[in-house]
């Protein structure tokens, strides 16, 4: 085995990884040393079973498997560093142990090579008596050898059953594991009978189980994803069955699409196009007939859009994939914005252009419209030198949408068209109107706005007249401390006020920084005695908040 290290797994896990599991050495049991691998339990929220195979003259390092949910996503877990700590710290017995698991494995081969046929029938009988899992696999394989498909349909029909693990119709979480190892046994067996030849059986069966399998999904507590595994088993299992049976592409084309449009599609995650080589051109004809009549009979449906638009693209038929966003307008404007966008990618700019302004002339209210459509067409505009239309754009957006964004990018276009000036006036009328309208909090945007421009004389008389948040009241405080001392100190000593009556260390932190806000002012007016008389009285009517008084001394206050 190739030298395990801590350095190594720290690597495979990453720090977080590595750092939980050092956490759950305590936990692992059952250790079992085989000849490359190292297999055990790891007890975490459930028991998980792990798996190690390390380096060796085909691996360049080691790698992990664990049955929990980071794991199955192909993570090197937690439960899998604890295991590895194990095995570190066994290093020395690592040799020793192999050869065990090797002798143990030659032990058991020779006994069951010794043992008569009536002996081994006998062996066989009794496990069976006693693993009903292992029944019911022997079961399977007895009926495939037989080509009893009859038989092979019972038992992937009692394997995907849920009654022996649901209590009142359903199963619960902590049972939701068993099933899905039983319902894996299903797969497997489709599995075997493409490898024996019977494809094309293989073929019903999948889409059998995959029907039983999504009937009883909504009864099933899968939290951790195992039947989305199973399903995307049972998907790959007709794939390959597929294309060893080779079906007719006709039917094989309108089975995918009638499984691509129904409800439980998700569970199996089949992709139309894998089997875009099966099909062959009259197959592809057919799955987009048939798409397209699913989309003719239901044309706002998401499924049946999805599906069309995909296969549409897939051929490059860019006018299908614009039928189906056309026959479904948003009146927000998104829609008319993926119409533009697969025109320019289709390279047909002029009718993409069309379409964004159709999408902007078509909106109820402005003021809802998508703003990545504003932003399209305003980046289309000023790109070829219509510049006056992106300010008008830009201009009809802020008047029916006022915020600090869109005066933003309002300004941004009309500085590159050079008519900002007029521009500001106009929106800054506006913003004044609506703060006349709504006092107290109308004039928040024209205070945000005066910031943004950097007009700090402005911003204060906005502040004073029309109302601010404290946010805007402590920026403005902070941006005009040099030049407005003395406002900026009433400011201060107004938001510090109920701090003093708060406890908790985010507020000591606000009120500390405050403070020296405060003394700054004072530097600034040339009082530094008021602001020691202003913390004497505070210090002394804050005294017990000891983290207070330590931030306090923290900063020399």
């Amino acid at each position: 085995m190739g030298g395990l290290t801590e350095a190594k797994l720290r690597v495979l896990a990453g720090e977080r990884s590595f750092g939980r599991g050092l956490g759950y050495v305590d936990a692992v049991s059952g250790v079992e040393f085989g000849d490359g691998w190292i297999r055990a339990s790891v007890h975490g929220t459930k028991r998980y079973k792990t798996e190690l195979v390390l380096g060796g003259r085909k691996r360049k390092g080691p790698a992990g498997t664990c049955d929990c949910p980071y794991g199955q996503e192909g993570n090197f877990c937690k439960h899998l560093v604890a295991l590895g700590l194990t095995v570190i710290a066994q290093e020395a017995d690592l040799p020793r142990l192999r050869e065990s698991a090797r002798d143990r494995a030659r032990s058991l081969d020779t006994w069951l090579s010794a043992l008569s046929r009536e002996e081994l029938l006998t062996l066989v009988r009794n496990e069976i008596a006693e693993d009903q899992q292992l029944e019911r696999r022997l079961e399977l394989r007895a009926a495939s050898a037989r080509g009893d498909l009859a038989g092979i349909r019972f038992r992937i029909r009692e394997l995907l059953d849920i009654d022996p693990f649901a209590q009142y119709g359903y199963v619960e979480y902590a049972d939701a594991r068993a099933y899905a190892d039983q319902a894996g046994q299903a797969v497997s067996a489709i599995r075997s009978l493409t490898g024996s030849g019977r494809a094309s059986d293989a073929i019903a069966l999948s889409r059998e189980a995959i029907g039983l399998l999504a009937g009883v999904a909504e009864s099933v507590d899968d939290s951790d994803g195992w039947l989305g595994q199973i399903g995307a088993g049972l998907a790959d299992a007709h794939r390959d069955a597929c294309y060893q049976a080779t079906p007719e592409p006709e039917e094989l084309a309108h089975w995918l699409v009638t499984h691509a449009l129904d409800e439980t599609a998700d569970l199996t995650d089949i992709d139309p196009l894998d089997y875009e080589g099966l099909l062959g051109e009259q197959g592809l004809i057919a799955l987009r007939r048939y798409a397209t009549e699913a989309w003719t009979a239901n044309r706002t449906g998401w499924a049946e859009k999805h599906l069309l638009q995909r296969l549409a693209k897939s051929g490059r038929d860019v006018d299908t994939v614009i039928a189906v966003h056309a026959a479904d307008l948003e009146p927000n404007g998104h829609t008319h914005l993926a119409i533009a966008r697969e025109l320019d990618t289709a390279g047909r700019p002029a009718e993409a252009l069309e379409w964004a302004e159709r999408g902007i002339r078509d909106a109820e209210d402005l003021a809802t419209v998508d703003t990545a459509l504003v932003d399209h067409l305003t980046d289309r505009y000023t790109r070829t030198g219509r510049l006056a239309d992106a300010v008008t754009l830009r201009r009809d957006h802020f008047a029916a949408r006022r915020s600090l964004l869109t005066y933003q990018q309002l300004r941004a276009a009309a500085r590159i068209a050079a008519c900002w000036p007029p521009e500001r006036e106009k929106a800054l009328a506006l913003l004044r109107t609506d703060a006349e309208r709504a006092k107290g909090c109308g004039g928040r945007v024209l205070v945000d706005v005066f910031l943004d421009d950097k007009d700090m004389d402005a911003a204060w008389r906005a502040a004073t007249e029309h109302g601010a948040h404290d946010g805007q009241w402590l920026t403005l405080a902070d941006r005009s401390r040099t030049a407005r001392p003395a406002g900026a100190l009433a400011v201060y000593h107004r938001l510090a006020a109920p701090l003093t009556c708060q406890t908790g260390n985010h507020a000591y932190e606000q009120l500390v920084s405050l403070l020296l806000s405060i003394r700054d002012c004072h530097r600034h007016l040339g009082t530094p005695d008021d602001f020691t008389t202003y913390v004497t009285d505070l210090r002394a009517t804050q005294k017990r908040k000891r983290n207070l008084m330590r931030l306090m001394d923290e900063h020399d206050l």
